[in-house]
């Protein structure tokens, strides 16, 4: 009999990603990533013939290999690897044999790029500020809105260059210079010209803004983008009339719709192909295996009339197509994520690697004109896999109160004995414009495993049903998307006989954490409840996040110095005296998105109060912690969940406590 998952299943899951197919569309190179118990995470090289479907692994070693690019003659592969401690560019045979590293530079180097005759390679390198080199303490002079970013920590005056590297004797160019990050470059077909994103200014008022830049090698640069956005992923057309590129304006703030772009470079009309499409150009599905996978750019099609892209709608992100003349059609149905592609236009087909809630992440083969051709290439997780019965989600619809249908998934244990009543977990996605849908969620199956009922559902606020609903809860946070949330459940308890309606614990992180916090500060449904990495106090968390100083203004509609009063009505720590339901506080100690006085403020204000409450803080943590933190913290986070739960819905039980009110009741 198949068990069921366990937090340690972690060590033993592979992630499949990062598929580059070859010149003359016979191979395919992708990376597989797993976690090393004892030396953190892996990640090698493997390729795959398609005629015959084989895979050979081409790097290996205790390290990360990621990132493979084909030469144009399809001989070489430049991928990048920390084998030699930092990320360097390194080159290897596409017929075997050893590596042979091409940069070593002090600050790190990724993102190879080949030239189109195959001489030259363009890479991304850190470029680092001059400074006092000992090892005494000194200061950090902060000047600027943007001096620190999650997972990067502060920011000491280190940019990401772009450099001209001999593909032979490594020797190297810089290109560009500046206070700016410069990526995701991209070689015109005839090797003349590059385009490259690049950020704004340190001072701008929102930190991943970026513009788009085309440069004549040995000449002067020029502005594509209109300096409104952030715009990345940039691509040649074959002709070298056009580049395409992905965006958003910003018109709503981070709950702007993503866009494909294309711009004639000779009289510079910018066309937005997705003009008519009202959902969203990039992958905006959640899980907790995928994180740090490489978005895709977009690829033009054989005739230079459209584009390939990947679009978020209805719990899926699938291979979508965008013509030029703005009509836009879905291309993979598969409902699954879809996180990564590559396409051989010339031979009309696709590589792409997706997951679903059983599978964890593995390669696709699909014809462009016949999508029936589509196989499936690899099932690396297919041996430890068979050990385990996975739980497969049901999906229902519902109603709000504004006449839209909100898409929500129930999870069962994966053996449900007939007349048992289970405990009902509700899970909150962060964001709040992401989307759960049509993925492995190691988390959710770990809940289901141990005897709960997963409810998850995307409320208003959610990516892939349209700006509208996107956007809708803005200036609201803990109104209509709460009321959602609250009618998914009230759904839920009215439609399964199975789930008892006195053992509901409910938990998330991010804007998850954020509505935990508020729900059961204006609900008693709950017996417990588990806040992640959490938004507690809108007031501090302006001040000390490090989206702050716009996202405060773009979500809740005002900033600190502009009404404080509104900041405040939104903060669960208003709230605090009404928390009843035992709670767990989770969060990473070098968080700098919801840094850790979030929790701390919370955790003091329960305690004091004489409420239930437990603080758990995760050394070296940052906001990713869930997703690609250190691995033995990752499992005891998932071990923290359970054993929570268990324990509270255990000593009501034993207590014979009173019935807690089963109603929505909002008590503003």
């Amino acid at each position: 009999m198949k068990r069921g998952i366990r937090a340690e299943d972690l060590y033993r899951l592979k992630f499949v990603s990062d598929p580059q197919v070859s010149p003359d569309g016979g191979r395919v190179v992708y990376t597989v990533k797993r976690i090393n118990k004892e030396k953190n995470y892996e990640s090698h090289l493997y390729i795959c013939s398609l005629s015959s479907g084989a895979s050979v692994q081409w790097t290996t070693g205790s390290h990360i290999d990621s990132n493979p690019r084909w030469s144009p003659d399809g001989k070489r592969i430049a991928f990048v690897s920390d084998r030699t401690g930092k990320k360097q560019i390194w080159i290897i045979s596409a017929e075997g044999g050893e590596a042979k590293q091409l940069t070593s530079s002090d600050g790190g180097a990724s993102n190879p790029v080949w030239s189109p005759d195959g001489k030259s390679l363009l890479a991304a390198i850190t470029v680092k500020k001059e400074s006092d080199e000992s090892d005494r303490l000194q200061p950090l002079e902060v000047t600027e809105l943007q001096y620190k970013a999650d997972g990067r920590g502060l920011l000491k005056g280190e940019y990401s260059q772009l450099f001209l590297i001999h593909s032979e004797t490594g020797t190297q160019k810089q290109l560009t210079s500046g206070p700016f990050d410069h990526f995701d470059a991209a070689w015109s077909p005839n090797g003349d010209r590059i385009a490259y994103c690049r950020s704004r200014p340190a001072d701008d008022t929102v930190s991943y803004a970026s513009d788009l830049v085309i440069r004549q090698l040995g000449g002067e640069e020029k502005t594509v983008s209109n300096g409104t956005g952030a715009f990345t992923n940039p691509v040649w057309s074959a002709d070298g009339e056009y580049l395409a590129y992905c965006g958003q304006t910003f018109e709503y703030g981070s709950a702007t719709l993503g866009n494909l772009y294309a711009v004639k470079l000779d009289s510079g009309e910018t066309l937005c192909l997705t003009r008519n499409f009202d959902e969203h150009a990039g992958d905006a599905l959640i899980g907790d295996m995928h994180y740090g996978h490489p978005a895709p750019k977009p690829a033009w099609s054989k005739n230079g009339s459209g584009l390939y892209f990947i679009a978020s709608l209805n719990g899926c992100s699938s291979l979508h197509y965008a013509a030029l003349e703005g009509k836009v059609a879905q291309v993979t149905k598969r409902d699954c994520h879809l996180y990564g592609y590559t396409v051989d236009a010339e031979n009309d087909f696709a590589v792409f690697a997706a997951s679903s809630p059983v599978i964890p992440g593995d390669l696709f083969y699909a014809s462009l004109s016949n999508l029936a051709e589509e196989v499936r290439l690899t099932d690396v997780n297919k041996a430890v896999l068979s050990e385990i019965a996975l739980s497969h989600p049901e999906e229902f619809r519902f109603t709000n109160d504004e006449g839209r249908s909100v898409q929500s998934w129930l999870m069962k244990p994966p053996r449900l004995d007939e007349g048992k009543k289970y405990p009902l977990v509700l899970e909150i996605h962060g964001g709040p414009h992401a989307m759960y849908g049509n993925t492995f969620f190691h988390e959710l199956q770990l809940l289901a495993a141990s005897g709960y009922i997963i409810l998850y559902s995307n409320p208003r606020g959610s990516f892939g049903y349209g700006q509208e609903f996107v956007k809708a809860c803005m200036g609201d946070y803990g109104g209509g998307d709460y009321r959602d949330l609250m009618s998914a459940l009230n759904h839920a308890l009215e439609h399964y006989d199975f789930i008892d309606p006195e053992q509901l614990v409910v938990t998330g992180g991010s804007y998850g954490g954020f509505m935990t916090n508020w729900i059961i500060g204006h609900t008693s449904r709950f017996k417990a409840a588990v806040t992640q990495r959490s938004i507690s106090n809108w007031l501090s968390f302006y001040g000390v996040s490090d989206i702050g100083f716009y996202f405060t203004k773009w979500e809740i509609g005002n900033h600190l110095f502009e009404d404080p009063e509104k900041v405040w009505h939104h903060s669960p720590l208003r709230l605090s005296s009404r928390m009843e339901a035992p709670l767990l506080i989770l969060h990473g100690e070098e968080d700098y998105r919801c840094p850790v006085e979030q929790a701390e403020q919370l955790f003091i204000a329960l305690k004091q109060q004489d409420k239930t409450v437990k603080f758990v803080r995760f050394p070296k943590a940052d906001h990713n912690l869930s997703r690609n933190g250190d691995p033995g913290l990752r499992v005891a986070r998932l071990q923290y969940i359970v054993n929570w739960f268990d324990e509270q819905l255990e000593n009501v039980a034993s207590k014979g406590g009173p019935t807690l009110e089963n109603t929505a009741s909002d008590r503003f």
